[in-house]
């Protein structure tokens, strides 16, 4: 009997620890739930969720959904159109109308808000009506635009974001080249993200090596100055890149005084710009990892390695460096992870040449007022990195990805 009261003190004591420990990180969680997980959700929904035309353009909308898109819509569908542009614009929802078919389509913006102002008027034949405002509605492609766009739930942003674009029929074509911007800017913010992250490593695995070698008191001078970049806001360090890279920056009149105005380089406004100042701003993100595990490594393994024969190089490639390889990968994906969604210093010092997928979403955000797009382009981000990050935990393993 008192085994077992012993028995059931044990379990309540176990459940009572963890539900303490439940309560201490339950303020993390919802921190986390509030800052992070809501904000991806609410982005991705945002970008299949547009009921504008449905809510707007409410007969137009049922009647198009019913439509096949070939030959000319049905007679109820233009007259629909008709008379719901005629309520929104005497509620004066065109607007919001026109901005969301513009959107599907170039030119949309204008055909719509032209075509609103003489609604009101229209009489049946209405195609005809719609005809003597403007051609463009004979084209079955114009109304195909708003029958797309009339589903609540939409994969118009994701088309749009993959340079696609959609036929009335619904037939998915690639836009025109000189209009294909998004796979483009995918690809180059991939690319750098990588190029970076290399670049990272090949300077700061060494460096972080010769840290770990020095005596205690320089290694903690020499740490304080790998950290003095985190006390400085990104704006300043990006802006002092730029006084740096200018055509008369520091850099290029030290070039010129060297080899005459002729030296001077194109070294901002460019991808390369990018590629210095980035790889400055994350390269503590790869040292410090790197460091932390290089201190865990016992010197007495590379000494013995050598004592039994081994050339240093030998000791250093076949024991040591396989050793510090998972701090070294987790400062990679850290990196890489980072200059994926870099935006403020490809827009400073990138020019039209170094901007990556992040700028694109934020001119969206800011400035076209395309919240749909630049959720599905911040959707597809998310989805690479995904990807990326469980082909990289395959590779390397999770269990490798300690930090000392």
């Amino acid at each position: 009997m008192a085994a077992e009261t012993l028995s059931e003190q044990y379990k309540r004591s176990g459940k009572s620890g963890r539900r303490a420990a439940f309560l201490l990180v339950l303020p993390l969680l919802a921190f986390l739930t509030i800052t992070f997980f809501l904000p991806i959700f609410n982005m991705l929904n945002r970008s299949i969720d547009d009921p504008t035309i449905d809510r707007l353009l409410p007969r137009a909308a049922e009647s198009l959904r019913a439509w096949n898109g070939k030959g000319r819509p049905p007679f109820g569908a233009i007259a629909a159109l008709a008379d719901d542009l005629a309520r929104a614009q005497s509620l004066g929802t065109v607007g919001q109308i026109a901005t969301r078919l513009n959107f599907e389509r170039a030119g949309m913006r204008s055909l719509i808000m032209k075509t609103a102002r003489e609604a009101k008027t229209f009489a049946p034949p209405y195609a005809q009506a719609f005809n003597a405002v403007d051609l463009q509605w004979s084209d079955p492609e114009v109304w195909g635009v708003i029958r797309h766009a009339s589903a609540t739930r939409t994969s118009s942003y994701y088309i749009a974001a993959m340079d696609q674009t959609r036929k009335a029929d619904g037939t998915m074509v690639p836009r025109a080249e000189e209009e294909q911007v998004y796979i483009l800017m995918l690809q180059r913010t991939l690319w750098v993200a990588l190029l970076v992250t290399v670049l990272c490593f090949v300077l700061g695995y060494p460096l972080a090596y010769f840290i770990s070698q020095q005596s205690d008191r320089t290694r903690n001078l020499l740490l304080i100055l790998v950290l003095l970049p985190f006390w400085t806001s990104l704006l300043v360090r990006t802006t002092s890149w730029i006084a740096l890279l200018q055509t008369n920056g520091i850099v290029n009149d030290a070039l010129a005084f060297v080899g005459g105005d002729g030296a001077r380089l194109e070294l901002i406004h460019n991808m390369t710009g990018t590629l210095i100042a980035m790889t400055h701003i994350l390269l503590p993100f790869m040292i410090l990892p790197t460091y932390s595990v290089m201190l865990s490594v016992p010197p007495a393994l590379t000494r013995a390695a050598v004592s039994l024969g081994a050339t240093p190089w030998t000791a250093f490639w076949r024991v040591y460096f396989p050793m510090t390889l998972p701090g070294a990968a987790a400062g990679g994906l850290l990196v890489f992870i980072l200059a994926l969604g870099y935006y403020i210093t490809p827009a400073l010092v990138g020019g039209r040449t170094g901007q990556l997928i992040s700028n694109m979403i934020q001119f969206h955000m800011q400035t076209s007022l395309n919240w749909g797009l630049a959720a599905a382009l911040g959707g597809i981000l998310l989805a690479c990195v995904t990807v990326l990050y469980i082909i990289y935990a395959r590779a390397i393993g999770l269990n490798r990805l300690r930090l000392g």
